[in-house]
């Protein structure tokens, strides 16, 4: 029988626990005219999750974002670059607004309370990490990741133990759970904020004698003072677990995070106005994050006809672009008459990829190269909407 030991009532049934508190795509620059048509289904009044109404009549969409730190600027500066600039007429303020989407609302909240208030209604959509979101959220049904990878707040949420002492030799979950020394009687006791996911793994990999204990502060002191064997914590670089002298574990990590967009599935299905505003800012947030480390390539070629020159440019491995490169006839006026002995290569190149493929096009004759980089890449439609939608049944 497993033996967690916690204080707080939480919900992870089956496991009775309590816990010890120690204290060619359209490339666009600046114009946001190129959306595509798309139908967007009508909110209903039937709650999928319960068939009871939503518990406000609020009319304003309500997004929620992280109200400090590093988190926080990330996110401002991410929605800045997708032209989603958020506007507080007071920095003391907790609510402002996004001009450039209707009716919105933005909430400055803790993260945990953005999952707390998109779980009971006060919010609609909300950006914060998938530790977070995990952590509070509990896997609950109404709540739906709408985008997965936001590209920042990346970090783990990693066991580790000290590495001296009978956890010297320990390198591995297995090892440690067949350690002999843990008991009922004498459990590993891990110091840890994520009091359900931190149960819920040791749970899940067969750990059977296991404490866990709330602490205030760097955790990282407490296998140091003898409170606690092991932690299980937010780890980025490593660096500051090192620098205590601890160690990280094969098959000890709960989850690798980053920022994600999360909605509140009722909120999407019936309050009016959810659904479109959460297409936007995800078609606005897919086309920035494509178009992260891409680059336009131009450059002049001379040729005898455009498929030539396509010829040339497509037997080069790194010239391909995203669906093919674009060529174009160059015109000027020579003894009096308009030709074309130049065409135009337009293509997208990743920047690990740039040098090589501007080496290639030089090689096959090409030359006047331009390099400029990309600000959004804008799909037809993007997938994650598609899946959506279907997770929606819509």
């Amino acid at each position: 029988m497993m033996n967690l030991t916690l204080q707080l009532n939480l919900h992870c049934a089956p496991l009775h626990i309590s816990v010890k508190s120690s204290t060619a795509t359209a490339a666009a620059t600046r114009s946001w005219s190129c959306y595509a048509s798309v139908s967007i289904p009508q909110p209903s009044n039937v709650n999928v999750l319960n068939g009871t109404p939503l518990s406000s009549d609020r009319k304003e969409i309500r997004l929620g974002l992280p109200s400090k730190g590093r988190m926080s600027n990330d996110t401002l500066e991410l929605l800045k670059n997708c032209q989603l600039s958020v506007k507080q007429s007071n920095p003391r303020q907790y609510v402002a607004e996004i001009p450039q989407l209707s009716n919105l609302e933005v909430w400055f909240q803790r993260p945990k309370d953005i999952v707390r208030k998109l779980l009971s209604g006060d919010l609609d959509l909300g950006i914060v990490g998938l530790d977070t979101l995990s952590e509070y959220g509990q896997g609950n049904g109404d709540l739906i990741v709408v985008h997965e990878a936001l590209e920042y707040g990346d970090c783990r949420l990693s066991l580790a133990i000290p590495q001296y002492g009978i956890f010297e030799n320990i390198n591995s979950l297995e090892e440690l759970a067949k350690m002999p020394q843990w008991t009922e009687n004498k459990p590993l006791r891990v110091a840890t904020g994520f009091t359900y996911l931190g149960p819920k793994f040791m749970r899940e990999n067969g750990l059977k004698h296991v404490t866990f204990s709330t602490a205030d502060g760097a955790l990282e002191a407490a296998p140091a003072m003898g409170i606690a064997d092991a932690i299980l914590d937010l780890v980025s670089s490593g660096t500051t677990l090192r620098e205590n002298n601890l160690k990280e574990i094969e098959g000890g990590t709960v989850l690798e995070s980053q920022a994600v967009l999360v909605a509140s599935r009722k909120s999407m299905v019936q309050r009016k106005g959810v659904l479109e505003t959460t297409h936007e800012i995800l078609e606005r947030l897919e086309a920035h994050l494509r178009a992260i480390g891409q680059f336009t390539v131009t450059a002049n070629m001379r040729g005898s006809s455009a498929e030539e020159v396509a010829e040339r440019v497509l037997s080069q491995p790194s010239l391909s672009g995203l669906q093919g490169p674009t060529i174009s006839p160059v015109f000027c006026k020579r003894d009096g008459k308009v030709t074309a002995d130049y065409y135009a290569i337009v293509i997208c190149v990743p920047k690990k990829a740039l040098y090589k493929s501007i080496q290639q096009l030089r090689a096959i004759g090409g030359s006047g190269v331009l390099i400029s980089p990309l600000t959004y890449i804008f799909d037809e439609e993007t997938p994650r909407w598609r899946q959506l939608l279907s997770e929606l049944g819509l």
